[in-house]
């Protein structure tokens, strides 16, 4: 038991799936795996542990953004020994190739800061996902039919952003997606020496303003959530 997850020793899988929302958490555990029990819930950030095709399992919430992340990332590895933590969640587009639905495989991740920064003061450290689990992912999208998007990503610290500067010179350099978490999950795992990726499905398109409702988000999220399954275990 840590501050904040209140699992007891044992109950974390070595491979953990990390959606931002903790309901998201539960709606995939129901829905992905296995004898699925509840493992966290303290500050209603659910975790569940169970079995995919026979592989344990751990599903926990992450909360929004860098810092939520980075507190449950570290118990994760350092307390309960995960050694496979992939985030699956929501991105929005920034280039037109990119549409809503969409698959994209975080290969890398740029910010403009993160938890982390302090640590690193003056190097721009290039956060990057592990390659063995990029690749696992691809061939999984595609084996479903689907062609995933591989490249760089933005995770953001801000969720209202006003800097289209920025946007303009990320979309100029091929970013393909942003959204608020992965480069400081990439940047722990680099620590901790463990492996890492990021799967997500595109919900809102910066571009052209376009965006999921709610209604549909849950049942466009199921691809990304079988990738990620598959990619943990090739």
């Amino acid at each position: 038991m840590t501050v904040h997850i209140g699992a007891k020793p044992g109950d974390i899988a070595e491979t953990v799936l990390m959606p931002g929302d903790p309901l998201r958490a539960k709606w995939a555990a129901e829905t992905f795996l296995d004898g699925a029990e509840c493992v966290n819930e303290v500050r209603g950030m659910y975790g569940f542990t169970g079995t995919y095709k026979g592989n344990r399992v751990t599903i926990h919430g992450s909360g929004m953004g860098m810092p939520s992340l980075s507190i449950y990332a570290n118990e994760l590895i350092r307390d309960y020994g995960a050694k496979t933590l992939i985030r699956i969640g929501s991105a929005g587009a920034m280039q037109e190739a990119v549409k809503l639905r969409d698959v994209v495989i975080a290969m890398t991740s740029s910010t403009l800061s993160t938890p982390s920064r302090g640590i690193f003061r003056e190097l721009n450290y290039a956060p990057c996902a592990d390659y063995g689990l990029l690749s696992a992912a691809h061939d999984a999208a595609v084996a479903k039919g689907l062609t995933p998007h591989v490249g760089g990503i933005y995770s953001s610290d801000v969720f209202y952003d006003e800097r289209p500067d920025l946007n303009e010179q990320m979309e100029r350099h091929g970013i393909l997606a942003v959204e608020m978490e992965a480069a400081e999950l990439y940047t722990l795992a680099a620590r901790y020496g463990v492996r890492a990726l990021a799967v997500l499905t595109i919900s809102d398109h910066l571009k052209t303003g376009e965006a999921l409702p709610s209604s549909d988000r849950q049942s466009s999220f199921s691809d990304m959530v079988e990738i990620a399954l598959e990619a943990a275990f090739a």
